[in-house]
């Protein structure tokens, strides 16, 4: 087949391209003009469509004779509300009016969502997959939204969402502080301590992502991916003393500091214009009770699990980063 992918020069969207082109796919990656597009050139069989998914008529040109397409372009920090609509939900919309216009050719249309768009779970057992969604933050209601938009398009196309927890592995920079403040010996925590987190190494997400295009099944069905156990930061941390052997020392963050800290942070953003991860609206995800969902109808119905425990995927993403030089060694 061949693939267009959104988002190839991120850190799903690479591993969706380089996981693609190894199974013989050819891949068309859209990417913006100003994307760091080092580690997609090292790979054969992808070829590069310079554009934005805001953009509908590079959008357009990019679909050209494509197969299937695979949606991992978002963004997970703004400046506003509307600033992620216009990627999140606007962007979604002009990949699906495209793929329509391609109905014909396009056998599959994958878009990657996340656990945020469906909220936190209020006891730490997985949320049901009928449950209403309830995102608390900005960036979870426009993944939401974009959801809603795939979903309708269902008997149209062959539509598939997946909806990640948090994602880590090598060339991942949002996870990059937590094993930065581990490799240190330090665990901050944020309230109780107790809020269990369900989590998916990156090769095992975009795995999960390309049978959602290769495996025929049923359009309009969503899938949550994670790696088969929920656990609380103190426990991940335990458990990431294989790869730096120090053993961490627990840090209480107020939540009173938390808000200090996030709203010193949006200020220093708004000076310099840029978008900022950690901000008041963040701490609503990061003091949830808890984030976890369960991947037993993907592994049933598409046949996908995950190869990569916490234990063993932390210490060989610890590895990447001292290699790249991320971490100290």
């Amino acid at each position: 087949m061949k693939v267009l992918v959104t988002g190839g020069s991120g850190f799903l969207g690479s591993h969706i391209a380089e996981q693609l082109a190894a199974r013989g796919h050819s891949v068309r990656a859209l990417v913006r003009k100003s994307s760091n597009t080092k580690f997609l050139s090292t790979l054969s069989g992808v070829e590069l469509a310079y554009g934005a998914v805001e953009d509908k008529d590079a959008v357009a040109h990019a679909a050209v004779g494509v197969d299937a397409i695979i949606h991992s372009a978002g963004v997970v920090k703004a400046r506003t509300p509307a600033d992620f609509a216009a990627t999140n939900v606007d962007g979604t919309r002009n990949l699906l009016e495209v793929a329509l216009d391609h109905r014909a050719k396009i056998k599959r249309f994958v878009f990657v969502s996340s656990l945020a768009a469906h909220g936190p779970s209020s006891d730490g057992s997985p949320i049901p997959h009928d449950r209403e969604p309830s995102p608390v933050t900005h960036y979870g209601r426009s993944k939401l939204a974009a959801e809603r938009l795939v979903t309708a398009a269902r008997d149209d196309l062959l539509v598939t969402t997946i909806r990640p927890p948090t994602i880590y592995g090598p060339r991942d920079t949002e996870m990059f502080a937590f094993f930065e403040a581990m490799s240190m010996g330090i665990l901050p925590v944020m309230g109780s301590g107790t809020q269990k987190l369900s989590i998916v190494h990156g090769e095992d997400a975009a795995r999960a992502t390309i049978l959602a295009t290769e495996k025929d099944h049923e359009s309009g069905r969503a899938y949550y991916i994670e790696d088969g156990a929920a656990r609380t930061l103190s426990e991940m941390a335990e458990l990431f003393r294989g790869a730096t052997g120090k053993k961490p020392w627990r840090l209480p963050v107020p939540i009173p500091l938390l808000h200090v800290a996030a709203l010193g942070n949006e200020l220093w953003g708004k000076l310099r214009s840029e978008a900022r991860m950690f901000t008041r609206d963040k701490i609503h995800e990061l003091v949830a009770p808890h984030w976890v969902c369960s991947s037993e109808p993907i592994r049933g119905e598409l046949g996908w699990s995950p190869e990569h425990s916490w234990a063993e995927g932390a210490k060989l993403t610890a590895e990447w980063y001292r290699r790249e030089g991320w971490l100290k060694r």
